[in-house]
């Protein structure tokens, strides 16, 4: 059974985060970019599939963007993926996860990769979007079951039973494999590579992929994508005193300046 994984690179939630003037992303100057926390989940997952026995022949890590996004790759090597796959480019349209579904199942194909299994982050922490992992499946052929909080294999490794969360409950299936599942919290706890691992995965494979030579493939897909910061918040003015005085002086600002009543 192949394994195959896809990780992307986000910026840190801690990050203060600067959007560049033309809104075609964000600035990276001084930026600590990681491993989405939701994907991580998607590799520990898939860690943890060979580490109870099933035939693994392989757990192939993807990632896209530019050289920076290696990072991704490394961190999930460390983690036991066996080698990653790097869909480069500079100008990749990482805010359209339609448009990154195209490119990176056009990237599946040109790797001649063939996956038993796909695993996916439910989404990305930087625009909150869960498109990516279903647009995916839907370009490569495969049927997908998202948001899963619980996997099981049978002996064969050719059935899947998940859980996924719902109101009043989970909702339990089952599904043969190939297939696409997209990975929420509580999952799996995801492990902190020790040191030896950090080491070893410096020696793993690298595919590198140019995203010139997958673009004619995937055809046209570029979607309007633009950013923009949020609007500046006002200033907050304290009132200071008795409550009565201070509900008093509320009403008037309310009136008076903000005039909303």
């Amino acid at each position: 059974m192949r394994l195959l994984v896809v990780a992307m690179q986000v910026p840190d939630s801690r990050a203060a985060v600067r959007v560049l003037e033309d809104g075609s992303g964000i600035d990276p100057v001084g930026m600590k970019f990681v491993c989405s926390p939701f994907d991580e989940f998607a590799v520990e997952q898939a860690v943890q599939i060979r580490e109870r026995d099933w035939d693994v022949e392989e757990i192939v890590v993807l990632t896209a963007g530019d050289a920076s996004a290696s990072g991704v790759l490394r961190t999930a090597l460390a983690m036991g993926a066996d080698r990653g796959v790097h869909l480069l480019g500079d100008s990749l349209p990482l805010h359209d996860e339609i448009a990154m579904a195209r490119l990176l199942a056009a990237t599946v194909k040109h790797a001649g990769l063939e996956p038993d299994l796909v695993l996916c982050g439910k989404k990305v922490i930087d625009n909150d979007s869960g498109e990516l992992g279903p647009a995916l499946a839907e370009y490569l052929g495969l049927p997908h079951i998202g948001g899963i909080c619980s996997l099981e294999l049978n002996d064969e490794a050719s059935r899947a039973r998940v859980h996924r969360r719902m109101d009043g409950g989970d909702l339990v299936m089952e599904v043969d494999l190939p297939l696409l599942l997209t990975c929420d919290k509580g999952l799996v706890d995801p492990r902190y590579p020790a040191l030896p691992m950090i080491m070893k995965a410096k020696k793993k494979p690298v595919d590198v992929v140019d995203a010139a030579d997958v673009a004619s493939s995937a055809g046209s897909c570029t979607r309007f994508e633009r950013l923009q910061p949020p609007n500046s918040s006002g200033v907050c003015q304290m009132l200071e005193g008795e409550p009565a005085e201070m509900a008093q002086e509320l009403v008037r600002l309310l009136h008076e300046e903000a005039k909303v009543i």
